[in-house]
């Protein structure tokens, strides 16, 4: 943890951008318990909810051959400045869905506000590298993770009883607010990096990352580990476990709140034992540990109380898999492509997080029950173990 607080000291820039993901992070999974009550309560059918979670991770999708140039071609703050703006406006707009005839203008909102807010995550990870290098990058990239559980945690926590006493609107409002305390926070933080602005025209930046990427196989692989982190987003199925086994125990905002509050308080202890304790050799047992992990909590989560174990179990390895498959792309990628990069490693982190909502919904619609599905997504990390065996056999890690 000590490394943690003296990295933090000493370079203001991460300093601030911390707060501002503090608080923007906390905005964002906030009003989430929020957007999964308003469906329950509007009585949509399992695949809706689905693909509303699907929603969060598909614009980050497509524009990240867009975005990877534009962090590559434009000043980085002007940039997230706008992102901001954009996130203010979209979530005050989830004030106007109050029945299901407003269904479309939630998706279309949250595809707007998801955007932004994946294009901001990508340009963000894009300067940490300026920013930082070797240790010190993996602890930025710990440190972002950490503030992603916190915010996490405290915010579907929080949210969860504030829904509960005081309904979906007035998490809208308060999320609301918290973006534009964000931005007030950016406006006047100096960014003082190099930046030298790429003049070829676009489609040639976009594809000159391509063809970057096809003479280094190596990062491509490690984008596809990287990706298998996207498995572990259950929004779809906890919201499920609330709706369909929770209910007649406590308030659907309350099991909401309570089982990611539970699972994101792991993400945050986990990283602090096994930052220190991860390396290349190391990260076969994690991927091994974390499908284990997803099965135990498949076999027991219809009981309540033990679901909250399982959910536990299942974070910790979580962070420490993203942070450190993250590092080990930015330390690989030569700097002039560093936003290409890291924007076509979200798209696919992205795609596989919202094909695996969207496969979630389409399993359950066809009769699977959640142990199956939340079985077959564990079972999905023997495969990633298997697979980072082979990649480390073949290439330098």
């Amino acid at each position: 943890m000590q490394h943690y607080i003296h990295l933090l000291k000493t370079q203001e820039v991460l300093r601030r951008l911390s707060l501002i993901q503090l608080i923007s992070y906390f905005g964002a999974w906030f009003s989430n318990i929020a957007i999964y009550t308003l469906l329950i309560e509007l009585n949509v059918s399992a695949f809706i909810i689905a693909l509303v979670a699907s929603f969060h991770f598909l614009p980050g999708v497509l524009q990240a051959p867009v975005s990877g140039v534009l962090i590559d071609k434009f000043s980085p703050k002007k940039l997230m400045l706008s992102l901001i703006i954009i996130e203010i406006f979209a979530t005050f707009s989830f004030l106007l869905v109050s029945s299901n005839k407003w269904i479309f203008l939630l998706f279309i909102l949250v595809f707007i506000r998801m955007g932004a807010a994946s294009f901001y995550f990508t340009l963000e990870m894009s300067l940490l590298p300026k920013i930082l290098d070797g240790k010190s990058l993996q602890y930025a990239n710990e440190i972002h993770s950490i503030i992603w559980s916190v915010s996490y945690t405290l915010g579907m926590a929080v949210s969860g009883f504030l829904v509960y006493e005081f309904g979906v609107k007035m998490a809208f409002v308060i999320d609301g607010f918290l973006f534009v305390l964000a931005f007030v926070l950016l406006l006047n933080l100096k960014i003082n990096i190099e930046f030298e602005k790429i003049k070829e025209s676009f489609f040639t930046t976009f594809k000159e990352g391509i063809h970057y990427l096809k003479k280094n196989p190596k990062i491509v692989h490690l984008i596809f580990m990287h990706a298998a982190v996207g498995l572990t987003v259950f929004d779809a199925l906890v919201a499920l476990m609330a709706k369909e086994y929770y209910a007649s125990i406590l308030a659907v905002p309350l099991a909401l709140g309570i089982i990611h509050a539970t699972r994101a308080l792991a993400l945050v202890i986990g990283p602090v034992f096994l930052g220190k304790w991860i390396s290349s050799a190391r990260l076969t047992y994690l991927f091994l540990f974390q499908g284990f992990a997803m099965i135990l909590w498949a076999s027991i989560f219809e009981n309540f109380y033990l679901s909250l174990g399982g959910a536990f179990l299942t974070g910790l390895a979580t962070t420490t898999l993203w942070s450190y498959t993250y590092t080990l792309i930015q330390t690989h990628a030569d700097k002039e492509y560093y936003g290409r990069v890291i924007a076509y490693n979200d798209m696919v982190f992205l795609l596989t997080a919202s094909l695996s909502s969207l496969v979630v919904g389409l399993l359950l619609e066809f009769s699977w029950n959640i142990s199956n599905v939340l079985m077959s997504l564990g079972s999905a990390f023997y495969i990633a173990a298997i697979y980072y065996i082979y990649v480390r056999k073949h290439y330098d890690i």
